[in-house]
């Protein structure tokens, strides 16, 4: 790896070159891949991969001006110390928020990287050059700015935002609750019954890994089966299927996991404990998520809850 202190000025306006390109193909991609549910944001990134493409070709001119048509290869991940660029599909999954987060730090960055190469340069002309650079990327977060106000007003972005919540509780939050509620509520029969029946806490244990386990596998697959998302808008399968699975296997593991107690009295105590506290957070999470008054929801949750923690009693003592 060279170090940026080596470069010479050749190699310094190579270097803004391939930034500058590297920086308009993101916006260009994030554009792409925001189109159909961000429009208005997707223009926004679009203007500003034409402005990065300006400032290439402008660089282009006063590095041929100088040296020649030749421009060498150099790139960020060439240089010690500098960070690559995150490619746009790394960042697609992480909401539109993230995204127009990490632009403004690109164009930041642009700027600190101009005003680091004026410093660095002995020539007079390439150090105006730079610095002229500098100040354009200073601007050009301005103008970034004045851009996405234009183009995006605050109704807009607030519809936005709302898409992208409404998404969110789609694909993850609402498969999500349904596997916990699952896995929390309908373990309970099995996991008490055989703690009752027995007065084993291993026993217990076994019983609810796998009634967890065979749950959670149950709701991943019924859940990916069920719809394709395509219609409804509710993501990819795969992944609904495996955030209902996985969260169902949770809801169960949490009150089978304290009959490895070797107590019965404690285990018993513990696992109630923690029953309590995951209804509790299902009806948070209709709440936050599903606007469900927290009163009902507390309600409805511990009530169903209730049901099946006395049939499980039930037949245990029976046993």
């Amino acid at each position: 790896m060279r170090k940026f202190s080596d470069l010479s000025d050749q190699e310094i306006l190579a270097l803004a070159i391939s930034n500058e390109e590297e920086d308009s193909r993101i916006y260009a991609d994030f554009a792409h891949a925001l189109a159909e549910n961000y429009p208005d944001s997707a223009s926004v990134f679009s203007g500003m991969s034409e402005e990065e493409d300006e400032h290439r070709r402008d660089l282009i001119d006063a590095y041929t001006a100088r040296f020649g048509s030749h421009i060498p290869l150099i790139r960020r991940q060439d240089i010690r110390g500098y960070i690559p660029r995150k490619a746009a599909w790394e960042l697609r999954t992480r909401g539109i928020e993230t995204i127009r987060g990490y632009v403004s730090e690109i164009e930041a960055d642009a700027a600190r990287f101009y005003r680091e190469a004026a410093q660095r340069t002995t020539d007079a002309a390439t150090r105006r050059l730079l610095g002229d650079l500098a100040q354009a990327e200073d601007t050009h977060v301005g103008v970034a700015r004045e851009i996405e106000e234009q183009r995006l007003p605050l109704e807009k972005r607030d519809a936005e935002d709302q898409q992208a919540r409404r998404r969110f509780v789609l694909q993850i939050v609402q498969p999500g609750l349904v596997g916990l509620m699952d896995g929390s509520v309908s373990t309970l029969a099995p996991v008490f019954a055989a703690a009752l029946a027995t007065h084993a806490p291993w026993n217990a244990f076994l019983v609810g890994l796998a009634a967890s386990l065979g749950a959670g596998i149950s709701m991943g697959f019924a859940e990916a089966l069920s719809d394709d998302g395509k219609l409804s808008g509710r993501g990819a399968p795969l992944l609904r299927g495996l955030v209902c699975g996985a969260m169902t296997t949770l809801g169960g593991i949490g009150h089978t996991l304290p009959f490895l107690i070797g107590n019965f009295a404690t285990a018993m105590a513990v696992a109630m404990g923690v029953v309590v506290v995951e209804l509790i957070a299902i009806a948070w999470i209709r709440w936050k998520y599903q606007e469900t008054p927290f009163g009902s929801a507390i309600v409805q949750i511990i009530f169903g809850g209730l049901l099946v923690f006395i049939t499980g009693v039930l037949i245990g003592s029976a046993g």
